[in-house]
């Protein structure tokens, strides 16, 4: 858990529960107009004025969602942060505040929970998110953290699932499957240090899709890049779950099918060869790992120009009747594969 094992650590029951809470967040000031109440009282005041209130949830349990035999607790705390800032980057949303519940075991330390926070703070910082509360409880399973985000913005800026058409085209932002293959290699190293406490890690050399795993980055960017553009997307989606769950989701809220076409899907060369050396399909760690926190988008054909080339997108496919179904198409032939939702569900884990 820390690194210094000589370290004096402090018991929680020294703080108490407001004591704790006190302790973990007195260095969050509020940056947004829009955070008129924040830490102290019974609920947080936002108020955001003419404007909608766009609010998500996500939890993550230890043992579930991570290890902490491999997992920093501030890359814990920062990357729990992200996942929840990028479903309102989803919505072409902002982010301004969020909230941050703890459940821990007696196994944790202060010293620990101020770890996590430290994370909780760079992203903070990063993303220039408001922290206006929370709460924290006791857990017989480990350590359980759940974020709620909040972003507030005018109802004609926000894109949902259910807006795309027929000959919409697919984009995606940066570049898919490091995440996973950066898992692959944590599970991989894990697996050997406890067969063996002696031997070292091999991590030297997979930097990227290690950082793509552990401290991920949530595109709040581009919502500023499209406004610049000129595009408003007809739909949008955040990969966390896989490209080809994303794909369906937006397919069923949309009702529209979709082409993707294999050789677009935007893939890092260090996820390419890692994914060689494990003997794994590349495009599968794209259409089934999960956790890239890219955009997925749709936007009207007119608008192709306006994109192309852009550096920060690419276009993958096109929207097609619902009838004719999700489909890839095979590198170097017409040959249609069906999509299927193989990616990440918390109940059964990765399929």
């Amino acid at each position: 858990m820390f690194e210094d094992k000589s370290q004096e650590l402090t018991p929680i029951s020294k703080l108490g529960e407001f004591g704790l809470i006190k302790h973990l967040t007195e260095h969050f000031p509020l940056s947004n107009e829009s955070s008129e109440l924040g830490v102290g009282d019974d609920a947080a005041v936002i108020n955001p004025g003419q404007k909608r209130v766009i609010l998500t949830t996500d939890v993550l349990a230890e043992g579930v969602h991570f290890n902490l035999g491999y997992v920093p607790l501030k890359h814990l705390g920062y990357k729990a942060v992200i996942v929840n800032l990028s479903d309102i980057a989803a919505m072409n949303v902002t982010p301004t505040q969020i909230l941050v519940s703890l459940a821990v075991s007696n196994r944790f330390p202060v010293e620990a929970l101020e770890e996590i926070y430290s994370g909780i703070q760079a992203a903070c910082n990063r993303y220039q998110v408001d922290l206006i509360g929370g709460d924290t409880t006791s857990s017989n399973a480990g350590l359980v953290m759940s974020i709620t985000a909040i972003g507030i913005e005018n109802e004609e800026h926000i894109v949902k699932r259910n807006g795309a058409k027929p000959n919409d085209l697919l984009v995606v932002t940066g570049d898919l499957g490091g995440a996973y293959m950066g898992l692959q290699i944590l599970e991989r190293e894990h697996a050997i240090f406890l067969a063996d406490p002696n031997m070292q890690p091999e991590m030297e050399g997979y930097d990227y899709i290690l950082e793509r795993q552990l401290k991920p980055e949530a595109r709040t960017d581009i919502k500023k890049i499209l406004e610049e553009l000129g595009i408003m997307p007809t739909s949008m989606i955040d990969i966390s779950d896989g490209l080809a769950s994303e794909i369906l989701h937006l397919s069923d809220q949309s009702h529209v099918g979709f082409r993707l076409y294999e050789e677009k899907i935007p893939l890092d060369n260090l996820t390419i060869s890692t994914a060689d050396e494990m003997n794994l399909n590349p495009v599968m760690t794209a259409l089934s790992g999960g956790e890239d926190y890219e955009l997925l988008f749709t936007i009207s054909p007119n608008d192709f120009d306006k994109i192309k080339n852009h550096p920060d997108f690419t276009i993958i496919g096109h929207a097609v009747e619902k009838e004719e179904g999700n489909f890839m198409v095979a590198r170097g032939s017409n040959q249609l594969v069906a999509l299927t939702a193989q990616g990440w569900d918390a109940f059964l884990g990765n399929q």
